[in-house]
């Protein structure tokens, strides 16, 4: 078996992959803060108990053979649509504070997965080294 497909490796360079994502929909919220009508949008964080119930390899299931692949663009991640927000005069909902607090927090969480993972990689590093 490689390196990458030990499943909490792989966990953690979905929950990278995550938060990458995640940083573009932020960053693309503060963009259009001045845009009349816009609403801001968040993902969802993955969910990984199933793949802690039964480890094995992640895959996307294409319930019709019409379905896009996992990799054809878009998000593979989904959307939260549990944002709550107040709409200003002009329909814009987006909220500085906010955004910037999101964006900050999910730097801070990209980073300590990042160095989990290096941490990871290190240690088995050793351990094949011994």
């Amino acid at each position: 078996m490689p390196i990458t497909d030990i499943p909490i490796l792989s966990m953690l360079r979905t929950r990278m992959d995550w938060h990458q994502e995640r940083q573009q929909v932020l960053a693309e919220n503060v963009a259009n803060a001045d845009t009349p009508n816009y609403r801001p949008r968040d993902l969802a964080p993955p969910n990984f108990e199933q793949a802690l119930a039964s480890p094995g390899t992640l895959t996307l299931a294409r319930t019709d053979p019409d379905h896009l692949g996992g990799d054809a663009g878009g998000s593979r991640f989904a959307a939260d649509r549990t944002l709550k927000y107040e709409v200003r005069p002009g329909g814009n909902a987006v909220n500085h504070e906010d955004e910037m607090m999101r964006v900050a927090s999910n730097q801070m969480d990209f980073d300590a997965v990042a160095d989990l993972y290096t941490r990871s990689l290190a240690l088995i590093k050793t351990a094949v080294d011994k």
